[in-house]
């Protein structure tokens, strides 16, 4: 504010520059809408690369033609998406278990419910599908508190060869079932995990009912509550019982034993020789040579090993007396035997768990889940009303659906990427696989053709890893959108992504080979091809937009002048958000006339514009001619901007002449 001199001095005051520098937008961020293995349904989540979309939908599925397109995306220089997951809800279910565990009448309840899902926008929500199944879950009370928390463990398994493998695992120690408590188990896990959402059963009321543990957990050892062990002699023995069978373990105590810690080594080593007996067991031998005992207070818990195949999460393990006592004396006789791990999915009520939903992946969607729901669920497309930017769409899914359904998605993605200052890649469909194919599709669907949107003819074939890397033919918005992203970074939006440095990454073949003269029937009805050239492989041979046919003599008959156009758009519209509610009148203008002419200038010299000066390559004029009084009164400013944009050089044309002789100079 205005210094007011008040005493004889020097006074320092800031005035301001009336510089806002405009940044340009990301050109390149794509948008994919399909069917995945797994992920939150309806949601967009953000992927920076093929590791990303992995852990997050699965990664490439057999039945989904967005993840070949995400994978070419990627492969052919893309950086970041928006993925959205879509399914028709029939066949579609949540895996699910719950917990069951000891109130303090000794009474059995359901403690909490687990379900496959994840914390997304503050909400916790669903994560349909079969890969829930393969979710396992340890409960264990070796806390700094055992007698009130728990610790909880989940597991992602995959199955090879008939054994589990872990592929991932989160781990939570010390909760609690007090909803007052900073290390209430719903806030923690439901805050910190990617696989599963909790949620407590027991009433607020109940803080102390925990989960039971997993695996067999004996009664306290001690009874007098010390550490003492008591009533051990030597050689005894004991019976254990498991899934087709039961051996018996002979306990050598010898010498005397002094300590708890001292009988869990005895113990597990007498377990493990147990599953190592002659003749072998009925029972696979892992399941107790891997078998571990642990010592929680004054209580043995003992898990069956867990590396050999006949493992599975619904064994249980018992103990009984057999000629001696020492069963007994340690807690093993009378323990509770519960699941080693909760498996969701599962609909067996085994051990303390209570079986739950089986997880099923859905049917690929319809034109109806493609489409969504703007209000109030946000659905299908209308799912990026929550992304802030993205600047390529693309439904490989559509492709796949008969004519009118197709046309349904697609029209209603033009008019929301028309609003959204998006750009639309289709698709077209596998069928279409010869010229006079190509030639009808853009007849049947010319309702399609838009300033916004382009057509690539034909499909590539890609190698298909879930297929012994045979040949596959997939869309081409994939391939194509990343072509868009590596062009953008490396020569800039306004160069056209088409040319011999436009290398289709990836695609070994095309689904049908385009000649130079089929090339030139297509490229005058606006429907740009992908060809091969012997030296520089499969590329992309068109550059049109959808209305880049001849006969419809479109501004917008190029792909690079549309995109661009839609950058500065973009770019200016959230570079001059500071304008609104300013003094509307000349000091303003000016200030408009600086910030926006300085972004185009920068663009000019980065040679995105026709012409050798700045004043035959763009205007910016904001002004009294533009902005007249009446727009004054209006609370209106006006802003002219114009621009002459590069269009690409399709037609390269050589004059040779023969000379009739000898040219002296």
């Amino acid at each position: 504010m205005p210094v007011t001199p008040t005493y004889p001095g020097v006074y320092i005051e800031e005035v301001p520059s009336g510089v806002r520098t405009i940044v340009g937008v990301a050109t390149s961020v794509a948008a994919f809408i399909g069917y995945f293995a797994r992920g939150p349904m309806d949601q967009a989540v953000q992927i920076f690369n093929m590791g990303d979309f992995q852990r997050e939908f699965g990664g490439l599925h057999n039945d989904s033609e967005a993840s070949y397109a995400i994978q070419q995306f990627f492969l052919n220089g893309g950086t970041e998406a928006w993925v959205i997951r879509t399914a028709e809800p029939t066949n579609l279910e949540t895996a699910d278990v719950v917990f069951q565990g000891v109130d303090s009448t000794s009474t059995t309840v359901s403690v909490i419910e687990v379900t496959a899902g994840r914390l997304l926008k503050g909400s916790s929500v669903d994560d349909p599908g079969t890969w829930g199944n393969n979710l396992r879950i340890d409960v264990d009370y070796n806390t700094s508190t055992p007698a009130t928390s728990f610790n909880l463990t989940v597991s992602e398994v995959i199955f090879q060869d008939g054994r589990q493998i872990i592929v991932q695992t989160e781990a939570y120690r010390n909760l609690s079932m007090d909803p007052t408590d900073t290390n209430f188990v719903e806030d923690v896990v439901n805050d910190g995990s990617k696989l599963i959402q909790v949620e407590k059963l027991t009433p607020p009321t109940d803080t102390t009912t925990r989960p039971a543990q997993t695996g067999t957990v004996g009664t306290d050892a001690s009874p007098a509550g010390s550490n003492a062990v008591v009533n051990l002699t030597q050689n005894e023995r004991f019976t254990i019982t498991y899934p087709g069978g039961s051996v018996i373990a002979t306990v050598q105590f010898t010498p005397p034993l002094t300590s708890l810690a001292q009988v869990r080594r005895v113990l597990e080593s007498a377990i493990r020789s147990a599953g190592g007996a002659v003749p072998p067991l009925a029972a696979p031998e892992p399941l107790l040579t891997g078998a571990t005992v642990q010592l929680i207070g004054t209580q043995f818990r003992v898990l069956a090993g867990r590396s050999g195949s006949g493992f599975d999460a619904h064994t249980l393990l018992t103990f009984a007396d057999n000629a001696g006592t020492p069963a007994t004396d340690v807690g093993l006789v009378g323990a509770t035997a519960n699941v080693q791990q909760y498996s969701l999915g599962s609909t067996t009520s085994t051990g303390l768990q209570v079986g739950g939903t089986t997880g099923a992946n859905g049917n690929p969607p319809t034109a109806t889940e493609l489409r969504g729901i703007r209000d109030p669920n946000k659905s299908g497309m209308y799912a990026l009303e929550d992304v802030d930017l993205f600047n390529i769409l693309c439904i490989p899914r559509a492709a796949d659906l008969d004519s009118n359904p197709m046309q349904a998605v697609y029209s209603e993605a033009l008019a929301y990427c028309e609003e959204r200052r998006a750009f639309l890649i289709i698709d077209i469909p596998e069928a279409t696989n010869n010229l006079q194919d190509a030639r009808d599709w853009l007849d049947d669907n010319a309702l399609l053709r838009n300033r916004n949107a382009a057509a690539y003819f034909p499909r590539p074939r890609i190698p298909d890893p879930l297929n012994n890397y045979r040949l596959k033919s997939v869309g081409g918005s994939g391939t194509v959108a990343g072509l868009y992203a590596r062009t953008d970074a490396t020569r800039g939006v306004w160069k056209a992504p088409a040319g011999i440095e436009a290398a289709l990454r990836n695609v070994p073949d095309l689904d049908y080979k385009l000649t130079d003269p089929e090339i030139g029937q297509l490229n005058p009805l606006g429907l740009n091809s992908l060809r091969n050239f012997d030296i520089y492989g499969n590329v992309c041979w068109g550059s049109r937009t959808l209305v880049g046919a001849d006969q419809m003599a479109s501004e917008w008959k190029y792909v690079p002048v549309r995109r661009i156009a839609l950058f500065i758009e973009e770019s200016l519209f959230r570079g001059s958000q500071w304008v609104v509610f300013e003094p509307n009148d000349e000091p303003l203008w000016a200030q408009i006339r600086l910030n926006v002419g300085t972004f185009m200038h920068n663009l000019f010299r980065q040679g995105a514009f026709q012409g050798t000066t700045p004043r035959d390559a763009y205007l910016v004029k904001c002004d009294s001619e533009t902005t007249t009084q009446n727009d004054i009164n209006l609370g209106v400013v006006n802003i002219l901007v114009g621009f002459a944009p590069l269009k690409p050089a399709e037609f390269v044309i050589i004059r040779i002449q023969q000379l009739a002789g000898q040219i002296e100079t």
